[in-house]
């Protein structure tokens, strides 16, 4: 590394708890003819749904207030003022994410072309420096590099005039299930099968929450007992089975996760956001209530650091942690959490959370905060930087960095404990450098967290 310029290393931070929470229950012993019924709903709110979202998407960066507004007004005539607020809020959500993505994707385009662009400007198999690639191997490598190079940049720039006017392309119930039409028997699906995915997932029945109502929501709403009801859309009141146009499910609805926390919130008349959506492959119908939490105040950096931390190095595999003292001495042992991702995205989801609990677990008996790497590997993923290496790039693509972040912090905030987002830089070269152990990565650049000089074993 000696005569290399080092970038400078950001300043480690406090980690921001969560703002909202969501949880989940099945809405078991439906009758024939509430599942009917909620089909129905869904099926007339996800069409008003995709035209509201095709007529946004036209507006492009033309929208105003005014034009939300008439949208809103047509809504409420084909079903109700609750139901067309919710569904054009989902909109603009919808396109906002869109709009995010494309960004993302126009960065991700930018980075290719430079990285091309450096490469090809390189004499042939030239190796690289420090953190930038090297030439391409061959004249074979480098004549299709151009080609590629051409190809980039005309996805580039009509991906940027499609971001200059605001046009934004969405399929409603996801492109890859619409792709998986084309592929039925890859997916082991016949087309029966398949257009039951489609619809399920195009259906449309959620509400927003209104503080001040009763429950907390007019539109679905929910008891202390369970009792699920909700506001039929105009056009099919006559299927209600309550006054005021309302159906009740025979189906009760039982929440066991921060079941307290929810009951506080209805019997208050705070406001509850509700969800119904259907599992085709498990044929279940499910609830899903959420609501905001006032943010919680983030303990100054000095004070998390009092009497040590435990360093925690993300891996392909497993979590490493170690304790550390208040002078950024390495204590005991270090300790592995290990996970499995091969499998299905439930079996990995799952993994990373029983390896988090355990974490969490063990931290939580030391009474010590967390410091992690705060790790973006979004430059990294690309095969324009490393190229051949498909082993190196598919171990980086499956690491859960920002799933395994991001419930990381929500799960520590429930158990009171502070996480410090550290700046990763240059640590796998030092640790190989000095110490050749992974293990020993989380003592070393956890001194950046404010410990100052480290001390003790391990130092070069």
């Amino acid at each position: 590394m000696r005569g290399e310029p080092l970038r400078t290393i950001a300043a480690p931070f406090v980690a921001v708890g969560p703002s909202g929470v969501a949880i989940r229950t099945r809405l078991g012993h439906l009758s024939a003819d509430d599942e009917e019924v909620l089909r129905l709903v869904g099926a007339h709110l996800g069409s008003l749904a995709s035209k509201d979202l095709k007529r946004r998407c036209a507006d492009g960066l033309e929208h105003s207030a005014d034009r939300w507004a008439g949208r809103k007004r047509a809504l409420t005539e084909e079903s109700s003022s609750r139901w067309a607020g919710s569904i054009t809020k989902a909109t603009h959500d919808q396109w906002a994410l869109a709009r995010r993505a494309q960004l993302a994707h126009i960065h991700s385009l930018q980075a290719g072309v430079r990285t091309i662009a450096h490469r090809l400007s390189l004499p042939i198999g030239e190796k690289g420096k420090g953190r930038a690639p090297g030439g391409y191997r061959s004249a074979r490598e480098w004549f299709a590099k151009t080609r590629r190079l051409q190809v980039l940049h005309d996805r580039l720039r009509a991906e940027q005039a499609d971001h200059a006017v605001g046009r934004v392309r969405i399929v409603r119930g996801g492109k890859r299930l619409a792709r998986m039409r084309h592929h039925l028997k890859a997916a082991q699906l016949t087309q029966a099968q398949w257009r039951q995915r489609w619809e399920a997932s195009r259906w449309f029945v959620q509400a927003d929450g209104e503080s001040g109502k009763r429950f907390g929501n007019e539109t679905i709403r929910v008891t202390p007992e369970g009792e699920v009801s909700l506001k039929l859309p105009a056009p099919l009141a006559h299927l209600a089975n309550a006054p005021h146009g309302r159906y009740t499910l025979t189906g009760a609805a039982l929440f066991h996760h921060r079941s307290d926390e929810w009951a506080d919130h209805i019997t208050t008349n705070r406001s509850v956001a509700y969800r119904i959506h259907y599992d085709v492959q498990r044929g279940r119908w499910y609830l899903t209530a959420s609501w905001t939490i006032p943010p919680v105040k983030t303990v100054p950096l000095s004070h998390a650091r009092t009497g040590g931390l435990i360093g925690v190095d993300t891996n392909a595999d497993h979590l490493a942690a170690w304790r550390l003292d208040e002078h950024g001495n390495p204590c005991g042992e270090p300790r592995r959490f290990f996970y499995d991702l091969s499998g299905t995205a439930n079996h990995s989801d799952a993994q990373v959370r029983h390896a988090l609990i355990r974490l969490l677990h063990w931290v939580e008996r030391h009474g010590l905060s967390i410091a992690i790497e705060d790790l973006d590997f979004g430059a990294e993923k690309t095969r324009e930087k490393h190229g051949r290496q498909k082993r190196f790039r598919r171990l980086i693509s499956g690491m859960p960095v920002s799933k395994l972040r991001a419930r990381l912090v929500s799960m520590a905030a429930e158990l009171g404990i502070t996480i410090i987002a550290v700046d990763p830089a240059y640590t796998s070269r030092w640790g190989a450098q000095h110490w050749q152990n992974p293990a020993l990565r989380a003592w070393m650049w956890v001194s950046r967290s404010g410990f100052g000089v480290v001390r003790g074993v391990g130092q070069g």
